[in-house]
Formats: structure tokens, C-alpha cells, sequence
């Protein structure tokens, strides 16, 4: 990724525009052929030599260009002509972006294939699920996976709307008129780049293009840091669920020789605040003076290079994290069984209500235990059998029915199918009905 911003793929990608609308202006008769041959056969460019010349003219494209004339000699009075800085400068800007955004698409891909391939494995670990950071209901890890899984899917799409938003270029000069270029040119020569033309221009391609690709690219980094929050909580010391893969030799802290700390999720949480605030910058580039003024440029030349190779890292770092999670299925059951059997509440309540109990009263009745067990450490079941408004209502079988955890996988396979697709997935096949309560007499 790196190298689609290095001084040489930069210049590259100008003079590869200039070289394309001379060929083009060529075809039609505007530029001899035997100028054309020459410009092709000696265009080239030394980047030190563009510096040492900007120090003079201030002025980084016509250091480029006079570079270039060094090097073609008089038949350089072809090149560039017609056009604007900003014509070479955005169309090449969009090569750039519609490479990078294939880079990162390809690292999606590589993380959706570990995703699901953990999703999978981890399809029937069961483990507490949380809401306000206090134990809900039964989950599985492998469901967390393949909603990650999902959310990855969604923006790989919006990479690629992306992707199309900023593959725009334009050779419609100054203020965007064509006043000396024909757009039929504009139309071929960026058909020959792989681009689409900006449908109306000023000088610049307008900059909402870049601000969507670059906002995308914040909203992925938003969901990695999501990840990576999710697995900074999972490996504290009082949950124990999941933790960083911890190599031989490694150490985690100056001071405490017993720590082993999430750096890679806290890493990416950091990044993630760069992205955002890249996006925030590329927002403001929006809104330019008339025609164009230059606020953007030195903006982009920061947070180009800067969001997709930090992103490309990211994808790539995140992958390997998850590719080597050591996840603790033990200490999970442990954690499920912490409440005593609370995370059953809804169940219950459910059940009485289906029995003819008032929402209200059933929820008084099942709060009441509930509390107790919180208070007094007694298993909730137990309570619940003892309690005599709810055992006037529910038999044992009924009750321990409620306890079922089955309950809670019964949908796994429909799930999956909803994440990845195809047929049902897991080793163990569900074929276990949901449990109809019965008929109060």
C-alpha cells in the first residue's frame, strides 16, 4: 500500500495522464505522430530533480512538467497541453484511490475468511451474553463471530461504492468549460485510464467523492475498533473469556512480570481515532471557494497516504489477531453459571404469561426471586419453586423446562445460513423442536 504513494507512483501517475491525452490529441491529428514517438520513447522524470526545481518556481506540477521537457526536449510543448494542473492532479489522485480501495477490499477478504473460519469452529462454545455490560442471555462466541462476519460483508460493499465514487477523473480545464480541450477527449482518454468522467466539473473533481471514501474507510475502522473493544474486555483478568495470542519470550509489562495485555486491540482502537478524524478533514473539503481554491490539497496530501495505509495495517493486523485468539470455552460455562441462573429470567417469565398470568404480575414474581438471588446468593430456580405465587402456576417440568439451554441454540443453523449462506453448518445436527407450553386446565 505504501508504495501507491511513494514520489515515484505519484509522478508516474501524472505523467501516465499527460502521456494518455497526447496520445488521444495524437490519434486525432492535434500532435504529430513523430512528436508522439518522442515523447513516449524519452518522458521520464528524476523525483530529487522536481524537488530542486519547486524550490525555485513554487510550484510542484510545472517543476514536473519543466523535469519531463528536460528529458523530451522541444517536442515537450505537446505535453500538457490544454490542460489544468487539477486535471492531472485529481485523474491521477483517482488511480491512486481506485488502487488503494482494491487493496483494501482484498484485505476484507481476508478477514471475512477467518472470520467465519473462527465463526464455525466456535459455532456451539457457549457463553453469557451481555447488555450494558451486565450478563443477558445465552449466546454462542461463534455467533459474535459471524456477526463481525457480517458487518465486514456490508463494508466490503461500501469499499466498492467507494471505490466507483472517487474513480472519476477530468480534462475539462480551469473552471471545467472544455474550453480547449473537446470533451471527447476527456471521454477517451480517461476510458483508456479505466475511469469514469465527473459528469460536470470546476477545476477539481468535486471533493463529496473524497469525503465518502474517506468516511468509509472511518466506518471500517469504527467496526475493527469495535472488534477489538469486544476482545480488550473479553481478556480482562475478571472475564478471562478470550485473550491475544501471547508468543514465547514476549513480556507485557515493565514493572509486572505476570501481565499479558491486549496491545494489538488497544493499537487498533488508537488507529481508529486517526480515521476518524482523516474523515472529519476530508468533510471539510468540501465546501472550496468558487471554482476551487487550493484548502484541499494539502489536506489530502496527509490523509491519503496516511487513512489507506493505515487501514491496509489494520485489516492485516486485526486478521492475524483473530487467526490466533485463544479462546477459553471452560471459563466461559463458568462465567454463564455466575448468576445463578438469572439469564433464564425471560423464560420464565414467558411461561407464566403464557399460562395466563398478567405480564405485570409475572414480572413482579420473577423480579422478586431475581433480587433475592442477587442479594442473597440462593439459585434462582431454586427460589422460583419455593415462590408460592409461581408454583401455584408452574410444575418442576415446567420450571425446569425454562432452564433448558437448548432453548436458546434451537435457531443456530438459521442464523449461520443468514451470516454465510448454504446449508446447515456445526457438527451437530439440532433437530430438537421448540417446547409448547401446556394448556392451563
Amino acid at each position: 500500500m505504501s508504495a501507491l504513494w511513494s514520489p515515484e507512483a505519484k509522478y508516474g501517475g501524472w505523467l501516465r495522464v499527460e502521456l494518455a491525452v497526447c496520445e488521444e490529441l495524437s490519434r486525432r491529428g492535434e500532435i504529430p505522430r513523430r512528436a508522439l514517438q518522442t515523447i513516449k520513447k524519452k518522458a521520464r522524470f528524476d523525483p530529487a530533480r522536481i524537488d530542486a526545481i519547486e524550490k525555485k518556481v513554487k510550484h510542484d506540477v510545472i517543476a514536473f512538467l519543466t523535469n519531463v521537457a528536460e528529458n523530451v526536449g522541444p517536442d515537450a510543448r505537446y505535453i500538457h497541453m490544454g490542460l489544468t494542473s487539477s486535471d492531472v492532479l485529481d485523474t491521477a489522485l483517482a488511480l491512486q484511490l481506485s488502487a488503494a480501495a482494491e487493496l483494501l477490499i482484498e484485505d476484507i477478504d481476508a478477514l471475512l475468511a477467518i472470520l467465519e473460519k473462527r465463526a464455525r469452529e466456535h459455532k456451539r462454545t457457549v457463553m453469557v451474553g451481555r447488555s450494558h455490560g451486565m450478563h443477558a442471555e445465552p449466546t454462542t462466541f461463534g455467533l459474535k463471530l459471524a456477526l463481525w462476519h457480517v458487518e465486514m460483508t456490508r463494508h466490503r460493499v461500501r469499499l466498492l461504492r467507494a471505490r466507483d465514487a472517487v474513480a472519476v477523473g477530468k480534462l475539462s480545464g480551469a473552471v471545467g468549460t472544455f474550453a480547449y480541450l473537446d470533451p471527447a477527449v476527456e471521454r477517451a482518454v480517461l476510458d483508456r485510464l479505466g475511469l469514469a468522467a465527473e459528469p460536470l466539473a470546476t477545476q477539481v473533481v468535486q471533493r463529496d467523492r473524497h469525503a465518502e471514501f474517506f468516511t468509509t474507510i472511518a466506518i471500517v475502522g469504527a467496526s475493527i475498533e469495535k472488534i477489538a473493544v469486544e476482545i480488550r474486555h473479553l481478556q480482562r483478568t475478571e472475564v478471562g473469556e478470550a485473550e491475544e495470542f501471547f508468543s514465547e519470550g514476549q513480556k507485557g509489562s515493565s514493572a509486572m512480570p505476570h501481565k499479558r495485555n491486549p496491545i494489538a486491540s488497544e493499537n487498533l482502537s488508537g488507529l481508529a481515532r486517526v480515521l476518524r478524524g482523516n474523515a472529519l478533514a476530508s468533510l471539510e473539503n468540501v465546501p472550496l471557494w468558487h471554482e476551487r481554491d487550493i484548502s484541499h490539497s494539502s489536506v489530502e496530501r496527509i490523509i491519503a497516504p496516511d487513512s489507506t495505509i493505515l487501514l491496509d495495517y489494520m485489516l492485516a493486523r486485526l486478521t492475524r489477531l483473530l487467526e490466533r485468539l485463544v479462546v477459553y470455552p471452560e471459563r466461559m460455562k463458568r462465567n454463564l453459571a455466575l448468576t445463578q441462573g438469572l439469564i433464564f429470567s425471560q423464560r420464565v417469565l414467558i411461561t407464566l404469561a403464557q399460562w395466563g398470568v398478567s405480564r405485570e404480575d409475572a414480572y413482579e414474581w420473577v423480579q422478586r426471586c431475581a433480587m433475592r438471588t442477587l442479594k442473597e446468593g440462593e439459585e434462582f430456580k431454586r427460589l422460583l419453586a419455593t415462590d408460592p405465587d409461581v408454583s401455584r402456576v408452574l410444575k418442576r417440568a415446567d420450571l425446569d423446562a425454562c432452564f433448558d439451554l437448548e432453548d436458546h441454540l434451537r435457531h443456530l443453523d438459521t442464523l449461520f445460513k443468514r451470516a454465510f449462506g448454504g446449508a446447515k453448518i456445526g457438527s451437530r445436527k439440532n433437530t430438537r423442536k421448540p417446547r409448547k407450553p401446556r394448556k392451563r386446565p
